[in-house]
């Protein structure tokens, strides 16, 4: 059982869902960030998601890009983020997630990423612009390396959509929230909680609702329907902009779920 589903499974056995914060990977260098994630630990988070930065960061709003932006400046690029999660190892035990878009890998080439992310104890990879249909040499590779790899769905997404991402999914399932990118403002309407009901129809794995997800009311109202919650800008913008307030706000987001 990769750490991802035994995370989500022993959460499940006491009633309560998964908190996963994203930060930027060297935003605004790896030692904070660093601290970021004890903060992050120490307030409860149950995955790390941890950003590589990008120059072309497509899925992301202007906090996340602005935070990328902020990074590549300090030098961080995909080969610094996979030792810095080895250190990271070193006192963070929770699951610890890469959100990377594809050319950075192939720039480092597929089978040297798997091998070297594994062997720095990442438990899973999202990348919002690599869909499953041409996903199959990586799928195949981080199946053998026990590397989850969590694919997305959306609002738009058909039910034939659905069941293709569902069933190339190891983890949990990324539900996009909204048609935008992240920090976009989020919208709970019927149809919002009907499309993810759908799918938590189609598959047994957990589903973990991100984008959008920007306060602890937001927080509180979908861990009563997803297994899991995502924040990302919002915590991203924390620390960059009132650092001092970053842990209470945190906490009240846990708190929250």
């Amino acid at each position: 059982m990769s750490r991802i589903k035994e995370t989500f499974s022993r959460l499940k056995a006491g009633g309560k869902k998964a908190f996963i914060p994203y930060i930027m990977a060297g935003d605004p260098d790896l030692e904070k960030t660093g601290e970021y994630v004890r903060v992050l630990s120490e307030c409860g988070a149950d995955i790390i998601e941890l950003g590589v930065p990008f120059s072309d960061p497509l899925a992301d709003g202007p906090t996340i890009q602005m935070a990328a932006e902020r990074a590549l400046k300090a030098g961080i690029t995909l080969p610094r983020v996979i030792p810095f999660v080895k250190k990271l190892r070193q006192h963070a035990e929770m699951p610890i997630v890469l959100m990377t878009y594809y050319n950075p890998i192939l720039k480092y080439g597929e089978e040297r990423f798997v091998q070297d992310a594994v062997n720095a104890g990442v438990d899973g990879v999202i990348i919002p612009d690599l869909p499953p249909e041409e996903a199959g040499n990586l799928i195949r590779s981080t199946r053998i390396a026990k590397i989850d790899t969590i694919f997305l769905t959306a609002p738009t997404s058909t039910e034939e959509r659905i069941r293709r991402v569902v069933s190339a999914s190891r983890g949990f399932v990324y539900y996009v929230s909204i048609t935008g990118t992240t920090g976009s403002k989020l919208a709970l309407g019927e149809t919002f909680k009907d499309h993810l009901g759908t799918v938590k129809l189609l598959t047994d794995k957990p589903v973990a609702v991100g984008f959008g997800v920007s306060t602890p009311e937001d927080a509180r109202a979908i861990a009563q329907i997803a297994d899991g919650i995502i924040v990302g800008s919002a915590i991203v913008k924390k620390f960059h902009e009132d650092p001092t307030t970053a842990r209470e706000f945190i906490q009240k987001i846990r708190d929250a779920i």
